[in-house]
């Protein structure tokens, strides 16, 4: 069965796209309604941009969501999954393809997201940081026990790997805890604030809003959402985790591993990039993995 993945933020480079506008009439038609849509042209900085301006999240999240989305219509009959999930922000891409949500939607919603979560990292300087060759319970245990500060596991990203989040003071505090437990690295991330934990708080009452009067449909398939790693084809519950989504953990090991045990021997990532078929690799080393730009 096949399975088709979405990157998120961080899979993005200078020229993302380019080849579909220029290669494909869909494409470029999509991606010039993309520029209105936005008031801006993004194809500008995606094409031939500079890695500051594509790091801005304004740019960065609708960039990385118009490539895959983009690039999974330009497929057309010959994109038939099986189930879908998306990395954080790619689980918007991935209910677009699937149907949930139109083109013009989706790519407000993300938007509208990646300035609401900018806005929250305005208000407190936070960060995150990798954490590398410790056990997910340890990792839980050592941010669960720094009370004084927000520190929470925000991806749970392959066996191994971890992404931890929080505010700046509070990630300190862990990374020298999780060091001296034994992790290979607790490494600080270049990233703009505390995504997906409670510092996103205002983001997702922001969002909430928003997606509560958003058209969503039955998708086509099924859809394994971050929040709690289920498969998901209910309108209603498909809304409800994607509102909790900027909160809470992205649970990709636990996703993975769930479209494995459902049937999926064959994972394709449609987007830039390749760091999810990596994690997919490291999850299960027996499946199939391909990616499309």
């Amino acid at each position: 069965m096949k399975a088709y993945v979405f990157p998120g933020q961080g899979a993005q480079f200078v020229g993302m796209g380019k080849n579909l506008y220029d290669q494909n009439p869909l494409a470029k038609q999509l991606f010039e309604q993309a520029n209105d849509i936005l008031g801006f042209q993004i194809t500008d900085l995606m094409f031939a941009g500079t890695d500051d301006d594509l790091k801005q999240t304004k740019v960065t999240q609708p960039a990385i969501f118009l490539h895959s989305v983009i690039l999974a219509k330009t497929l057309g009959d010959n994109f038939r999954p099986d189930m879908v999930a998306g990395h954080s922000l790619g689980e918007f891409s991935a209910l677009v393809a699937a149907q949930a949500l139109s083109f013009e939607d989706g790519l407000t919603l993300v938007s509208k997201r990646a300035q609401a979560m900018q806005k929250a990292c305005e208000l407190t300087p936070s960060t995150m940081a990798a954490v590398l060759a410790l056990p997910d319970e340890e990792v839980e245990k050592i941010c669960a026990g720094i009370t004084n500060e927000v520190v929470v596991c925000a991806n749970f990203n392959c066996p191994g790997q971890l992404v931890i989040s929080g505010s700046e003071a509070g990630i300190d505090i862990a990374c020298e805890q999780l060091l001296a437990a034994g992790a290979k690295r607790a490494l600080k991330l270049k990233v703009g604030g505390a995504f997906h934990s409670p510092l996103m708080e205002p983001a997702r009452a922001e969002l909430a809003e928003a997606i509560q009067t958003t058209t969503i449909n039955q998708p086509v398939c099924q859809v394994y959402q971050n929040v709690n790693a289920k498969a998901a084809t209910d309108p209603a519950i498909i809304k409800e985790n994607l509102i909790a989504q900027l909160t809470s953990p992205v649970r990709w090991t636990q996703s993975v591993q769930n479209m494995i045990a459902d049937g999926a021997d064959h994972f394709i990532e449609l987007g830039p990039g390749n760091v999810l078929q990596g994690l997919i690799k490291k999850i299960n080393k027996d499946v199939q993995t391909e990616g499309l730009q």
